[in-house]
């Protein structure tokens, strides 16, 4: 597992710009991360550099499919609230077989039918400080390509805060 200092909302979105640049199709993102953590702002980087038009929020459950030429449609799915739910049983493999990049929030409930092949991000905030910018990005990459992912992410969230 790798670490990445992140000290403003801004370079956060940065970063989920860095993981929608470099990521290819049926990329898996497991999101995790403490309240005020950044999972939101970082998860609206993310989409805005897949061309989604509208803020990408952190709802119960959100599925978001919005194409837009040359780019990958984003899923966002927030399992948090639906342990014991339904919803919660959905098919994973359904969505991974698309062209995208799926996005799982606090995934405990499919936990056990993740493929092997998905980067795992854990953002935490540096202290307990409501109005602290300060974030720390864990990477724990799971399989070849999630390492080459993490790898290329993080090369490009340092040329995008270089510019």
């Amino acid at each position: 597992m790798t670490e990445l200092a992140i000290n403003s909302a801004a370079a956060m979105q940065k970063w989920g710009q860095a993981l929608a640049d470099t990521a290819k199709p049926h990329d898996l993102l497991l999101l995790k991360g403490d309240l005020g953590a950044g999972k939101t702002t970082m998860t609206q980087g993310l989409g805005r550099a897949l061309g989604i038009k509208r803020p990408v929020k952190s709802p119960t459950f959100t599925i978001v499919r919005e194409y837009r030429e040359g780019k990958m449609p984003l899923f966002h799915m927030d399992f948090y609230r639906l342990e014991g739910d339904d919803l919660a049983s959905i098919d994973l493999n359904e969505y991974l077989a698309e062209d995208g990049i799926v996005v799982i929030e606090w995934p405990q409930v499919i936990q056990d039918d993740l493929p092997e092949n998905y980067l795992g991000l854990v953002l935490k905030r540096v202290d307990d400080s409501w109005d602290s910018t300060k974030r720390v990005v864990q990477l724990d990459p799971h399989g070849p390509r999630a390492g080459e992912w993490a790898k290329e992410a993080q090369a490009r969230y340092t040329e995008l805060m270089a510019e």
